[in-house]
């Protein structure tokens, strides 16, 4: 996608639109949350950084964070109910607005099912449309691991979940938004990435993304000119 007047023609004419969760539709990195309510914050807050800069894969930074964390199912739900995700100022109006012009819009994180189901039913959005990690427990609620199975477990998966998309429901023009190396990587297949930092700026995110954001209301206007 070539120059920012295109890459905003595709997003008004999209018929899909992809957000990331953490730091994009949320406030905070849910995966950081968990580690702090669970006792192991700081350590963990470092893995995400160096994971987010791109240093090391996604998978394995995953498995060493949850690895640290080993959450319980309690622990999980008890940080839904006490500690519920802070949605980013802006997203629920545009969420609804791209509802109302007849977009679908979907959920693809590396964070996990349980949190950012929470987060899509604030915003309105099927379940169905979410994709994301899924923790996985014993039949006492003791951490068992995560279904590596997921494509949003892996280097390149969410990716793999708009392609996936485009062939599913044949879909033509695909945006995908987020923060961080991740969501930059999906695109292609994405047809145009838009780079987020209204709650962290990832240096190299900034950088390299030709159309960059710090806040939803920058996109509302954008639908509301046309």
């Amino acid at each position: 996608m070539s120059s920012l007047m295109e890459m905003k023609e595709v997003f008004h004419n999209a018929d899909a639109v992809c957000f990331d969760v953490d730091s994009t539709v949320i406030r905070e990195e849910g995966i950081d949350e968990l580690a702090k309510f669970c006792g192991v914050g700081d350590a963990v807050a470092e893995m995400t950084r160096r994971a987010m800069g791109g240093s090391v894969t996604f998978k394995a930074a995953l498995t060493a964070r949850l690895g640290l964390i080993r959450p319980s199912y309690e622990q999980v739900q008890k940080l839904i109910s006490e500690h519920p995700p802070q949605l980013t100022p802006g997203i629920r109006e545009l969420v609804s607005r791209l509802h109302q012009r007849g977009v679908q819009v979907f959920l693809v994180s590396g964070g996990f099912q349980s949190i950012v189901d929470h987060v899509a039913m604030q915003l309105n959005i099927p379940t169905a449309n979410v994709y994301a990690n899924r923790l996985k427990f014993y039949f006492n609620g003791e951490y068992a691991g995560f279904d590596e199975t997921q494509p949003t477990a892996e280097s390149g998966g969410k990716g793999k979940v708009i392609s996936y998309l485009k062939e599913q429901f044949q879909f033509k023009k695909v945006v995908m938004i987020g923060d961080g190396a991740t969501d930059m990587e999906a695109c292609p297949p994405a047809d145009c990435f838009i780079g987020f930092g209204g709650n962290v700026v990832r240096k190299q995110v900034k950088e390299k993304a030709k159309w960059y954001i710090t806040h939803f209301d920058e996109l509302l206007k954008e639908l509301e000119e046309r």
